[in-house]
């Protein structure tokens, strides 16, 4: 197959945020009185802020408003934010730095999918902000993974068909999305395990293996 675009989920797969976003729901669980761990932390990968928040509040003996619920989330977010800016070039490997550049240099469009509204900001902070060919993220879906919304506008802003494009993901819920999204699918790290995936990668750079 030959690709004419990739479809890059952010965390996970570029660089990982997993310590920054457990830190900040963690001192959110606190706040609520439920519990948090890591086991619960691994539900979290690759769906949004708000189905996040509800996986947590599953032990909440009580009733949160909606509005209650959206502080909750984005008072997570400032927590998150703060320390992102802790981030650098130095999280982006320099196994994903050259494969990447590897990749642009075949003449393959690259996009970033993910449901993460803080996308940017994280690219900004690893020095990836100008990289990409186009920027899919939270901000501009309605709905999550496991829906397709976030690759099919990836490939609309690219401009290339669906059928075109492959899909890099570590998670169950985007490889899901990428076939609802009728788009070929390499899987990394705990995404290899679900056997869903057209390729499993064992790393990073063995995207290569099938462009």
């Amino acid at each position: 197959m030959n690709y004419k675009a990739i479809i890059f989920d952010l965390d996970g797969v570029i660089c990982s945020t997993d310590q920054y976003h457990y830190h900040a729901w963690k001192i959110m669980a606190d706040e609520i009185g439920v519990e948090f761990n890591e086991t619960i932390n691994n539900r979290l990968r690759g769906i949004g802020r708000m189905e996040s928040l509800d996986i947590i509040l599953e032990s909440y003996r009580g009733k949160l408003s909606v509005e209650e619920k959206i502080n909750y989330a984005e008072k997570k977010n400032d927590y998150y934010r703060q320390s992102l800016q802790k981030m650098s070039p130095e999280d982006l490997s320099q196994e994903v730095h050259d494969t990447l550049n590897k990749v642009k240099a075949k003449g393959i469009k690259v996009a970033i999918g993910s449901s993460s509204k803080n996308a940017k900001l994280i690219l900004k902070q690893i020095g990836l902000e100008k990289f990409f060919d186009a920027i899919s993220d939270g901000n501009n879906i309605t709905h999550s993974k496991p829906n397709p919304e976030v690759f099919l506008k990836a490939s609309v802003y690219l401009g290339i068909a669906p059928q075109s494009c492959l899909v890099v993901e570590d998670a169950k819920a985007g490889l899901e999305a990428a076939y609802a999204a009728n788009m070929d699918c390499a899987a990394i790290g705990d995404a290899t395990r679900y056997h869903l995936a057209t390729y499993n990668l064992n790393r990073f750079s063995d995207l290569l293996l099938y462009l």
